[in-house]
């Protein structure tokens, strides 16, 4: 039975005359899956054996085709599958079959007839060896780990990467500050967080979602100053497939869908213009977004805060900002306090920022002496937290000591270098004497505890017990 056509052979009764084309599309077919293979075998509907060419006989140790046939498939492949094909009528198109020492790559499709019904079925040995499938494996497996890899980026990016550990400082303001924002993170209403520039309202929006029951969910940011104008709506909202000239003809999704259930993080809210601050209410209110070119509503989950560096009181005074979507922002407000008013607060800030220049950077740790401390406690900080960081990053990068002192400062804060001697021992003691109140207050707070209290001021223990031992009284708490 070489060479015959085990279809036609199945089939002639069964699927009719239905074309020269037909049938020299199966011939064909089956001639070359038969060539290429390392063997095929076609059952009845009853799962014996109907065909099998001489190559998988020998294969399977028979000495002529004629000993597999009419005989039960499993006689002749214990693990093949082709019963399960002929009874579900469902193909099995790649599949790695143990046959003794040996792994075969097969492929097993059901036979039908004209009426559709299942006849038979037809196997192919598509390899004799797995490794032929390896090089396929691998890139199917290099697709997948990136594809994984993509995943976690994109979930990571959409989640809080900061929280209430990472606000540092224990002075009476921060203290404060974190109150009202873990009060926040319990109650999903809207908030809006005012304060000057770099004083960390992202931060404590980060901390604020990582603290709420929304904390599984996406944190997206969206900074309103960074977008044009022309683009607002659609990075709001999303668009239809092609809803103006150069949108992506997939569509695309706006924030508030990218943020559903989850929280999304408005800054400069005070840059935005009118028109679209008259649907941001709406959506407020409705928690409903339409994309641009869409006649559909989209029901939206998404709990809002909003952060400003302006006053945004003067601004509705001024017409330039809506009152009524001012009050819907304004539910809870908290206040961030700029740098100079939490002075106390500046030597942990110091010290966590060499900490994470040394480590971004690779160069050695630094440390900052009471004079270097004083100069930076001088200054009016007009940009705050942020603008402490780049100072002492590029005292960092500028300077070869170990240990960085006012002298590194001088280039960099013009206020602190012509400071008077005399203004700058007042600031020196002033430093001190807030650095002991910080400590004093910690210590309380961790009932004197002090790797606690070292956690609360964000400092190392061992620095704790430095600024103890240099302090009037000692190491007391």
């Amino acid at each position: 039975m070489t060479g015959q056509d085990p279809s036609l052979k199945l089939g002639d009764h069964q699927f009719g005359a239905s074309g020269e084309i037909r049938r020299a599309v199966l011939r064909t077919l089956f001639q070359q899956m038969e060539s290429m293979g390392e063997g095929a075998i076609a059952v009845d509907a009853q799962a014996r054996v109907a065909w099998i060419n001489e190559k998988y006989a020998r294969k399977l140790g028979l000495a002529t085709t004629a000993e597999a046939i009419g005989r039960e498939i499993e006689q002749i492949i214990p693990n093949s599958l082709m019963r399960q094909v002929v009874q579900t009528g469902e193909p099995v198109l790649l599949d790695i079959m143990e046959f003794g020492a040996e792994q075969l790559v097969v492929t097993r499709m059901p036979l039908t007839d004209t009426a559709g019904a299942v006849v038979g079925a037809v196997g192919f040995v598509v390899y004799d060896r797995v490794h032929y499938l390896k090089p396929l494996v691998a890139k199917f497996e290099h697709l997948h780990q990136e594809l994984e890899s993509a995943r976690r980026h994109v979930a990571e990016g959409r989640h809080a990467r900061y929280t209430f550990a990472s606000v540092v400082g224990a002075s009476p303001a921060c203290v404060e500050l974190k109150r009202q924002a873990r009060r926040a993170a319990q109650l999903d209403a809207t908030v809006l967080l005012l304060g000057e520039t770099g004083t960390g309202k992202e931060l404590l929006a980060h901390a604020i979602h990582a603290a709420s029951p929304r904390n599984l969910k996406p944190f997206v940011a969206l900074n309103i100053a960074a977008v044009p104008e022309s683009l607002l709506e659609a990075e709001f909202f999303g668009a239809a497939p092609g809803a103006y000239t150069g949108a992506d003809r997939r569509g695309r999704d706006g924030k508030f869908k990218l943020a559903d259930g989850g929280t999304l993080f408005l800054d400069e809210v005070g840059d935005m213009p009118l028109n679209v601050q008259a649907k941001l209410l709406r959506v407020l209110q409705e928690q409903e977004i339409e994309p641009l070119g869409s006649n559909r509503l989209l029901r939206v989950d998404v709990r809002v805060i909003a952060a400003t560096s302006v006053d945004l009181e003067a601004q509705v005074r001024q017409g330039r900002f809506r009152a009524d979507l001012y009050y819907r922002l304004n539910v809870l407000s908290i206040a961030l306090p700029p740098l100079r008013d939490r002075l106390q607060d500046l030597a942990a800030l110091v010290e966590l920022f060499l900490a994470q220049i040394s480590e971004r950077s690779g160069l050695p740790q630094r440390e900052i002496t009471e004079q270097g401390l004083a100069a930076l406690a001088g200054h009016g900080w007009p940009g705050n937290i942020r603008e402490l960081r780049n100072v002492l990053e590029k005292a960092v990068m500028l300077s070869e000591e170990r240990r960085l002192d006012a002298a590194d400062f001088r280039p960099l804060l013009p206020t602190a270098a012509t400071a008077a001697p005399a203004a700058g021992h007042l600031l020196a003691d002033a430093v001190v004497e807030a650095e002991r109140d910080a400590i004093q207050a910690a210590l309380a707070a961790a009932g004197g505890n002090r790797s606690k209290a070292a956690q609360l001021l964000g400092i190392s223990r061992a620095t704790l017990y430095e600024k103890l031992a240099r302090s009037p009284g000692g190491q007391t708490g």
